[in-house]
């Protein structure tokens, strides 16, 4: 790593707006799409079903269906043979409406099932008009759940860096993009940013203090501190799924190895080092396995070890060149990044097969997260010369761009379920 030293402006600006809105563009969908149509809700101003449709329809699996003129708000009013007609499964209505209480409303939905003309789910809920898109999110993960199966994640956040010019921004926003905040500005770099599992804090490397040094934010007050800068550089944070620990990557001793500290700083403990570069550790979901990167064997490959100690086990065999693992969310595999004739793309592997699939096929794409399901992977790459945000699905087949229109965006990290 190149140690960078220049004028340090911190700013804690947890409430401060971005200039700018990520934007999506889907560039590739899902195969068997639920057809379903979101029909816009009654006295909706805010727009909380728009937001529901793009939420459906970003995710890749389903078909949106045009309502038409057909505008139900009650189940009563549903003209079910016409629904049927115009090719949707489900549908969903609702409203907007004054609550007792001055300053809030009442924002109620249904998932109605064509097919059987029946109500599938709602719910209603009571919100002031700040919390209205955060509602939307909330109602769109509902729907998705009740006709997948798996859980939703629009109302999640991701993390990211944002470069412009000499400039570095890490900022959180909505899964959509919308919202961005900033929450700590300053002119030298700051990478790998990684979500605590209650998604209250984030930790990040910076080099503000001339070297890498690993800090904690937390989100609700600003306050942040530094939990490793030891002698060398430190790096690549990891939360242990407890909260209370990290994982990072120290050269304190003149190489480089894997070590856990406590989320408060401390004294850290040795978890894995060789005679090659150990980086870039990821937790198992329970927390009794660390997968990482070494060149140990010759090449960057990864390998898995018991937190507890024990010898690592190497787990990628294909290519010279395989780096930037992570965990899925049900510990089944791992994504990370494999070098294919000069070009950097997401991978996948199954723990139990070994087998691995390609999923990207971009020039330079890094930082693969994946999002709390595990159904989507998040990572960084290159479009149009700028640095982007993409998605791709743990299939391959659903495709989504994030693109900014001022500054170049890295190092993504998509936080948690939060309940």
């Amino acid at each position: 790593m190149r140690y960078i030293t220049g004028f340090i402006a911190l700013l804690f600006l947890l409430v401060r707006p971005a200039f700018a809105e990520l934007s999506i563009e889907i560039v590739g969908g899902g195969e068997n799409e639920i057809p379903v149509s979101v029909v816009p809700f009654e006295s909706d101003d805010p727009g909380v079903s728009k937001v529901i449709a793009a939420d459906l329809a970003r995710s890749g699996m389903f078909k949106m269906i045009d309502p038409g003129a057909m505008l139900p708000h009650k189940i009563e009013d549903v003209n079910f043979p016409a629904w049927k007609s115009a090719g949707a499964d489900a549908i969903v209505i609702g409203g907007i409406y004054p609550a007792a209480t001055p300053g809030q409303y009442e924002v109620r939905f249904r998932l109605i099932d064509v097919a059987k003309g029946a109500q599938l789910v709602g719910f209603s809920y009571t919100v002031t008009s700040d919390q209205m898109r955060l509602t939307a999110h909330r109602i769109a993960d509902v729907i998705y759940q009740q006709l997948t199966g798996d859980v939703g994640i629009f109302s999640t956040k991701i993390a990211y860096v944002l470069k412009k010019g000499r400039h570095f921004e890490l900022q959180v926003a909505d899964a959509d993009g919308y919202g961005a905040q900033t929450v700590v500005s300053v002119s030298d770099p700051i990478i790998s940013p990684a979500w605590s599992p209650d998604g209250k804090k984030i930790a990040y490397v910076s080099f503000e203090l001339g070297k890498a040094a690993v800090y904690v934010q937390d989100l609700m007050t600003g306050r942040r501190h530094i939990v490793a800068n030891f002698r060398g550089s430190n790096s690549a944070p990891a939360w242990a799924p407890d909260g209370q620990h990290l994982a990072v990557v120290l050269s304190r001793d003149g190489r480089s190895g894997i070590y856990l500290v406590g989320e408060n700083g401390g004294r850290p403990a040795l978890v894995e080092s060789s005679q090659g570069i150990d980086t870039e550790p990821s937790f198992s979901p329970d927390g009794k396995y660390l997968i990482f990167t070494s060149d140990r064997g010759g090449s960057p490959q990864i390998y898995r070890t018991l937190v507890a100690g024990g010898p690592a086990e190497r787990l990628t065999f294909e290519g010279s060149y395989n780096v930037s693992p992570h965990y899925s969310p049900d510990g089944k595999s791992f994504v990370y990044l494999e070098r294919n004739s000069g070009h950097f793309n997401v991978a996948i592997q199954d723990f139990a097969t070994g087998q691995s699939q390609l999923l990207t096929d971009a020039d330079l794409d890094q930082s693969p997260t994946f999002a709390p399901n595990g159904k989507l992977i998040l990572y960084a790459s290159i479009y149009g010369g700028r640095g982007i945000l993409a998605i791709v699905s743990s299939d391959g087949r659903i495709k989504q761009r994030l693109t900014m229109q001022a500054g170049d965006i890295r190092e993504p990290a998509w936080g948690p379920l939060v309940h």
